[in-house]
């Protein structure tokens, strides 16, 4: 019966990692794997995340299950610290919040809400994107068109995205980043939301907000700015939260799926076809990350542990960014690469072609996606002498 089936081509990323592992190289530098590291190449467990386990070692009374739409509790802050404390989104119970396996578990309930409630839409994602949307949106049997997001000089290509916006077709899916855009590390300016927010009333579109790395641009409350000016504006609005990164549990997949509907009333319609899209999908979420994200923002010395953490990981990675670029000076090359300390989040989009991302794996180790996105965390005090030295063999 199996002997039809081809074999295809690995993850790109997963293949980088075996071959990080291979090298001999003493200096070798992994810039692939996109998780949040620190300046000794480890991913930590946040101090906040341990006393929440602690407690919930010590407390935890039952494995049963949480239901479709998860715990709660997990809804209950997750809420407020996406679209604000005192939102009037949430005033008006327009908001429902659907824990799920991660924020890719959150955006594959959004496409099959979307396949099934809005058949024939399509759905609009930056170009690039996280390349995981694709196979998402598409596997859920939605179209999938793209728009202009970063242009050949490697700059935000703001022009040719509002360009793109105003030709999609009425009630169409439009996806867009609520900051450290991934993989570019270009977000839009409070000023570009705006314009953005007015288009999207103009045409009818249905934006669907991938909020994957909150905290990790410019703060909590700054990197929530276009999310809650569109919930806030906009009759009808998805996003998708992850916790799994903001709160360094990778491993525990917590996400959520959050709909926002016109009224009340609507909300409980949305919410009823998302737990059958849920039940149909994976039946329960997990239980643990949720119960730590819960357990840290209902008590407020651990959110006020969790908060400081989060901003010395934030503070961490935009300090590397300058770093990176101050180590090209002597090279000549700070002005072609000042683009990456003007980024936000872990990711950049360093405008290496591929075949650099080639020489610089195969001559100097160090391993990045060959579109030239680099996972900034991977940079140290220590090995960005030798990032920026290899860097300019292969812009020579």
């Amino acid at each position: 019966m199996f002997e039809h089936i081809e074999r295809v081509p690995g993850d790109a990323i997963l293949g980088l990692i075996e071959a990080f592992k291979k090298d001999t190289n003493p200096q070798k530098v992994d810039l692939g794997v996109g998780v949040y590291r620190d300046a000794q190449g480890n991913t930590p467990v946040m101090r906040a995340v341990k006393e929440a386990e602690f407690r919930l070692l010590e407390n935890e009374t039952t494995k049963t299950y949480i239901g479709s739409h998860g715990a709660p509790a997990y809804g209950e802050v997750v809420l407020p610290i996406v679209l604000g404390e005192g939102s009037p989104v949430l005033a008006a119970k327009r908001a429902s919040a659907t824990q799920s396996p991660g924020g890719t578990g959150a955006l594959r309930l959004a496409a099959d809400f979307i396949a099934s409630q809005m058949p024939g839409k399509g759905i609009w994602v930056s170009d690039p994107t996280w390349p995981n949307h694709h196979g998402i949106f598409t596997s859920a049997g939605i179209e999938l068109h793209k728009y202009p997001y970063v242009d050949a000089d490697n700059r935000l290509d703001f022009d040719g995205m509002v360009n793109a916006l105003k030709q999609i077709p009425e009630g169409d899916v439009v996806v867009l980043h609520a900051c450290c855009h991934n993989p570019t590390g270009f977000d839009l300016s409070q000023e570009q939301w705006r314009e953005v927010l007015d288009i999207l009333k103009q045409r009818k579109l249905l934006p669907l907000v991938d909020f994957a790395y909150q905290g990790f641009g410019e703060g909590l409350e700054e990197d929530a700015f276009g999310v809650r000016l569109l919930a806030e504006n906009l009759d009808e609005v998805i996003i998708t939260s992850s916790c799994s990164k903001n709160f360094g549990i990778y491993c525990e997949r917590t996400g959520c799926l959050i709909l926002v509907a016109k009224d009340e009333e609507q909300m409980e319609n949305v919410r009823s076809q998302v737990a059958i899209v849920a039940r149909e999908n994976y039946s329960n979420p997990p239980a643990h990350g949720g119960a730590i994200v819960s357990t840290i923002l209902s008590d407020t010395e651990l959110t006020a542990m969790w908060r400081e953490e989060l901003t010395e990981m934030r503070d961490r990675i935009n300090t590397l960014r300058r770093e990176f670029v101050e180590a090209l000076a002597p090279y000549g090359l700070a002005d072609k690469y000042a683009c990456v300390a003007e980024q936000r989040g872990m990711f950049s989009y360093t405008g290496l072609t591929p075949e650099q991302v080639d020489r610089l794996r195969d001559e100097f180790g160090i391993y990045m996606v060959r579109s030239g996105r680099a996972n900034v965390a991977g940079f140290s005090k220590e090995n960005l002498p030798y990032l920026a030295k290899a860097i300019a063999a292969v812009n020579e």
